[in-house]
C-alpha cells in the first residue's frame, strides 16, 4: 500500500506542474519527445525482443503477440501520433459561453484536466507512448501499469519520453511507468482515490472486469469489440465485399476487426458466393446460421447462443436475416456497443440505422478498421469507452478532460 501511495502521490504532484504549463510548451515537450523515440529504436527493439521471446515461452496467443511486438515502423508511427497530439488544438483552458442569468450573473465552462489517469494494460507497450502523449497534451499526469509481458519494453519508451521531461525542466513522474506486475500492488492502487481521478484499462475482458470490480476509482470500460457489417437488401455489393474483406482481414487481433457479418437475404444468393471466394482466399473460418451454411466449404453451423463471440482471428460468424429489424435486433442482442458498420445506397436506411444502433462508432459504407482515434482525427487514442459515463467511443484529447464552471458577477448576492 505505501509504494502505491507514493506512485499516486508523486502523479499527483507531478499533475499540478502539468496543469500549469501552456499549449506552446507542452508542445516543445511533446516535439522532443517524438524526436528521442525516432533516435532510440535499438534500445526500444532490444527490450522488446525480450517481451517477445518470454511471451513465446509462456504461449501468449497470436493476437497477443502482435499487440506486443514493436517494429521500427511500429515506433516511428509511435512518433509520428506524438508529432499529430502536438498539432491538435489544446482543450485545456477552453471557455464557452452558458448564459448571463436575469441577475446578471455571466456564466461560462472551461475545460480543465482530470489530474492524474491510471492506465493498466497487457501486452500493448504503444500505449505507453499514446497514453503519455495525451496525457500531457491534456495536462495530466498518468500513471502507467502494463502487464508482465510487456514491461520491459514499455519501461524502455518510458525511459525516452521522461528523459524529455526532464531536459525541459519538468517532473519524470508526470509519466509514470510501475515497475512491479505484482498483483497486490495493483489493487492498492486501485484505491488510492484521494489522488487518482480516473482508471483506463485496455487489454481481455478479464482484465477489464477485473479492474471494474476491484477499482474505487471511476472507470473506462471496454469489456470486448464484437463489430457487425450488415449488408442491406440496398447494398453496392461490390462495396460491402470490399468492406466485409478489409474490415475481418487486414488486422485480426483487435477490437475494431469485424466479428459478424448480417446479410438481407433478398441479396444472399448473390452476396454469399462471393464472401465464400473471398474468405477462402484469406483462410477465413466460418460459422453460419443454417441459410447460410450452404455457401462455404466447411463451415460449422451456429446454435443462437453462440453469436456475440469476439473470435479475434481469421474467423467470423455469417447470418442471414429477413429485414433490417431482424439486423437491429441482432445487433442489440449480441454486439458490444463498440462499431457497427451498414451498407446501403439507401439514404433514408442508413440514417436509421445510424439513429437507432446503439454503438460507440455507427458507420455507413466504410470499413469498421477505421473506428480508432487517429483516424477519426483524434490522433492517438488512450482507449475506447463502451460504457457512455463520461465518454463513449475512442477516447481523445477531450476526453481527457472536465469543465468547471465559472461564474462572474458584478456584487450580486442572493435574496
Amino acid at each position: 500500500m505505501a509504494r502505491a501511495q507514493d506512485y499516486a502521490r508523486a502523479a499527483a504532484k507531478a499533475a499540478k506542474v502539468l496543469a500549469g504549463l501552456d499549449s506552446n510548451q507542452k508542445n516543445a515537450v511533446l516535439a522532443d519527445m517524438a524526436k528521442a523515440l525516432r533516435a532510440s529504436h535499438e534500445p526500444i527493439l532490444k527490450a522488446n525482443a525480450a517481451d517477445m521471446a518470454a511471451g513465446r515461452d509462456k504461449g501468449l496467443d497470436a493476437a497477443m503477440l502482435d499487440r506486443l511486438l514493436l517494429t521500427p515502423e511500429r515506433i516511428d508511427a509511435m512518433a509520428g501520433a506524438i508529432d499529430f497530439i502536438a498539432d491538435l488544438p489544446d482543450p485545456v483552458g477552453k471557455r464557452r459561453p452558458v448564459e448571463i442569468r436575469p441577475n446578471g450573473l455571466q456564466i461560462e465552462k472551461m475545460r480543465i484536466p482530470l489530474g492524474v489517469v491510471c492506465m493498466i494494460y497487457e501486452a500493448r507497450p504503444n500505449v505507453t507512448a499514446d497514453a503519455g502523449a495525451l496525457c500531457l497534451k491534456s495536462g495530466n499526469a498518468v500513471i502507467l501499469r502494463g502487464g508482465r509481458e510487456a514491461l520491459q519494453s514499455s519501461l524502455a519508451i518510458a525511459r525516452v519520453l521522461q528523459e524529455a521531461l526532464r531536459a525541459q525542466g519538468l517532473p519524470a513522474e508526470a509519466i509514470t511507468v510501475v515497475d512491479d506486475p505484482d498483483r497486490e500492488l495493483l489493487l492498492a492502487l486501485l484505491k488510492q482515490t484521494e489522488h487518482i481521478d480516473l482508471v483506463i484499462p485496455r487489454g481481455g475482458e478479464g482484465l477489464i472486469r477485473f479492474v471494474t470490480e476491484q477499482s474505487r476509482i471511476p472507470v473506462i470500460q471496454h469489456f470486448k469489440g464484437v463489430c457487425h457489417l450488415y449488408v442491406d437488401e440496398h447494398a453496392d455489393l461490390d462495396k460491402a465485399l470490399k468492406i466485409l474483406v478489409n474490415g475481418k482481414t487486414q488486422r485480426t487481433g483487435v477490437c475494431n476487426a469485424l466479428e459478424g457479418l448480417l446479410v438481407h437475404q433478398d441479396v444472399a444468393q448473390a452476396f454469399l458466393p462471393r464472401v465464400a471466394a473471398a474468405f477462402a482466399e484469406k483462410g477465413v473460418k466460418v460459422h453460419a446460421d443454417p441459410a447460410s451454411l450452404g455457401y462455404f466449404d466447411g463451415a460449422l453451423p451456429m446454435a443462437e447462443d453462440d453469436y456475440g463471440q469476439e473470435y479475434l482471428a481469421l474467423e467470423i460468424a455469417i447470418r442471414q436475416v429477413p429485414d433490417f429489424d431482424g439486423a437491429i435486433s441482432h445487433i442489440d442482442r449480441f454486439g458490444s456497443h463498440h462499431t457497427e458498420v451498414i451498407c446501403t445506397e439507401d439514404k433514408g436506411r442508413a440514417e436509421a440505422f445510424q439513429r437507432h444502433v446503439d454503438a460507440a462508432v455507427v458507420m455507413v459504407n466504410a470499413s469498421s478498421r477505421f473506428s480508432d482515434g487517429g483516424e477519426l482525427g483524434l490522433g492517438a487514442e488512450i482507449g475506447i469507452s463502451t460504457s457512455k459515463l463520461h465518454a463513449y467511443g475512442p477516447m481523445g484529447l477531450e476526453a481527457l478532460t472536465t469543465e468547471k464552471f465559472l461564474v462572474t458577477g458584478a456584487g450580486q448576492v442572493r435574496p
